[in-house]
């Protein structure tokens, strides 16, 4: 059974950084492509960020160069670091696994505001 538990989130001033954690049970984590999908109100989820078992990674147009995910097998972890954000990143960010089929966490509030 995979599970996904996003922790992080929160308000921050435009400008500002947020880092994203998502612990993931998952059998052979190292093995998975993981990633990052948003949410913001009316729009539908959409990738932000992604990493492959190779280390490789593919982001958004609109994080890129501000956005970084890396992951941490030994800790079966994937963060997303978040920085330069704008109010138009407020989304609820969810954690993403590729076992099989697409798992989901359950999100986590990320709200940009002054």
């Amino acid at each position: 059974q995979v599970q996904l538990v996003e922790s992080g989130g929160g308000l921050v001033q435009p400008g500002g950084s947020l880092r994203l954690s998502c612990a993931a049970s998952i059998r052979n984590f190292s093995l998975y492509t993981m990633g990052w999908y948003r949410q913001a109100p009316g729009k539908q989820r959409e990738l932000v960020a992604r990493i492959f078992s190779s280390g490789n990674t593919v982001y958004a147009l609109s994080v890129k160069g501000r956005f970084t995910i890396s992951r941490d097998n030994a800790k079966n972890t994937v963060f997303l670091q978040m920085n330069s954000l704008k109010p138009e990143d407020t989304a609820v960010y969810y954690c993403n696994a590729v076992v099989g089929y697409d798992h989901w966490g359950q999100g986590t509030q990320v709200t940009v505001s002054s």
